[in-house]
C-alpha cells in the first residue's frame, strides 16, 4: 500500500515521532488494511511517498522534502504499524511526475534521493532491526534510466545509500514478453525491464558489494513491487496491451523468472479488478473484469503464487 505522507500530515506536528501527535490524520484504509493483514497472515509493504509543503519548502508534493522530516515521520509510521516489516522509501523516483528534483539524464535526482533513502534507512533500523528497508524504487524507464540512477545514486562522500533490498518500484513494465535470453530494451540501452533484471542484479551488486560487507557475497535482492500487462484495450496508464490469454502467459513468464532467480526478493502484480468499460480508457490489467468474473491470467496468478 501507498502511504502519503502529504496527506497525513498536512500541518507539522510537535512530537513528529509520535504517531498520536493530533496533526496526524492517518488513512483509515491504511489502517484497516493493516490490522485485516495481521487478523489473515498476510505481510504488508508500505510504500511511503509525496511531502507536505511545510517540510519541501512550500513546493508541490512530489518535492523532496528535508531528510530529518521524512525520517521522524517514518518513524511515527513504524510506530504506528507495528507489524509492518518491509518499508519502501518513495517510488519510481526516476519518473519526474513522482520526485523532483530530476532533471533529464543529471546525477542531481539520484543524489538527492540517496540523502533522502540514507536518513530514512537509519530512522527504521532505529526502530528496529527486523525492518527491511527497500530503496532504489526506480521503474523500467524514466528521466534518469535505471542503470545511471544506479550508477549516480551517491550520498557526498561517494558511497550508495544504504539499503536492504533494491525496490525496481523496482517496476519492470515493459512492451515484449518477460524472457531473460533478451539483451537490453532495444533502443534505451540504460533502461532495465523484467527481461534485464538479471543483468540489473549484477550491476547492483557491483555497486554495494566493495561497500557493505552483508553484500560481499550477494548484492542486495530484487523487490519488484509492481508487474503487469493489460488486456483488451489500451487505457490511461498503457498504451500497450494484448489479449487475455496472452496476459495470463506474461504472468506466468514473470512469475516463473521470480521463483527460479535467487536474487528476487519478491514481485507484485497490479492489480486484482478491471475498471467497467463505462470509465474512459479505464485500466484493464486486472486478473479479474470489473464485474469480478476471472480472466485467464486470474487461474496463471493461482498457479504461479
Amino acid at each position: 500500500m501507498q502511504l502519503e505522507w502529504a496527506d497525513t500530515a498536512p500541518s507539522r506536528p510537535a512530537d513528529p515521532t509520535n504517531p498520536r501527535d493530533p496533526a496526524y490524520r492517518w488513512p483509515k484504509q491504511v489502517d484497516d488494511t493493516v490490522r485485516a493483514a495481521r487478523r489473515y497472515g498476510i505481510k504488508v509493504a508500505l510504500l511511503v511517498r509525496s511531502s507536505p509543503p511545510w517540510a519541501n519548502g512550500g513546493r508541490a508534493r512530489q518535492w523532496a522534502p528535508n531528510n530529518a522530516d521524512y525520517a521522524r515521520f517514518m518513524t511515527a509510521a513504524s510506530r504506528r504499524y507495528r507489524s509492518v516489516r518491509l518499508w519502501m522509501v518513495w517510488g519510481e523516483v526516476n519518473r519526474a511526475a513522482v520526485f523532483q528534483p530530476l532533471p533529464k539524464n543529471s546525477r542531481v535526482g539520484p543524489r538527492r534521493y540517496a540523502t533522502l533513502l540514507n536518513g530514512a534507512y537509519r530512522a527504521l533500523k532505529r526502530r528496529s532491526r527486523r525492518n527491511i528497508v527497500i530503496g532504489g524504487m526506480t521503474f523500467s524507464f524514466g528521466a534518469v534510466m535505471p542503470r545511471n540512477f544506479l550508477r549516480w545514486m551517491r550520498l557526498p562522500g561517494g558511497k550508495p545509500p544504504p539499503l536492504d533490498w533494491y525496490g525496481h518500484g523496482h517496476n519492470p513494465f515493459t512492451r515484449r514478453f518477460p524472457n531473460l535470453r533478451h539483451r537490453g530494451f532495444p533502443g534505451y540501452p540504460a533502461a532495465r525491464d523484467i527481461s534485464d533484471i538479471d543483468t540489473f542484479a549484477r550491476e547492483i551488486r557491483r555497486t554495494y558489494r566493495s561497500r557493505y560487507r552483508a553484500f560481499r557475497r550477494r548484492g542486495p535482492r530484487l523487490w519488484l513491487s509492481e508487474f503487469t500487462v493489460s488486456s483488451d484495450r489500451p487505457n490511461r496508464d498503457f498504451d500497450f496491451y494484448v489479449s487475455r490469454s496472452a496476459q495470463a502467459r506474461w504472468l506466468t513468464a514473470a512469475y516463473r523468472i521470480a521463483r527460479r532467480e535467487p536474487y528476487v526478493a519478491g514481485l507484485g502484480w497490479i492489480g486484482l479488478l478491471d475498471e467497467p468499460p463505462s470509465v474512459p480508457r479505464g485500466v484493464t490489467f486486472g486478473l479479474m473484469t470489473s464485474d469480478g468474473k476471472p480472466k485467464p491470467a486470474y487461474y496463471a496468478y493461482k498457479r504461479a503464487r
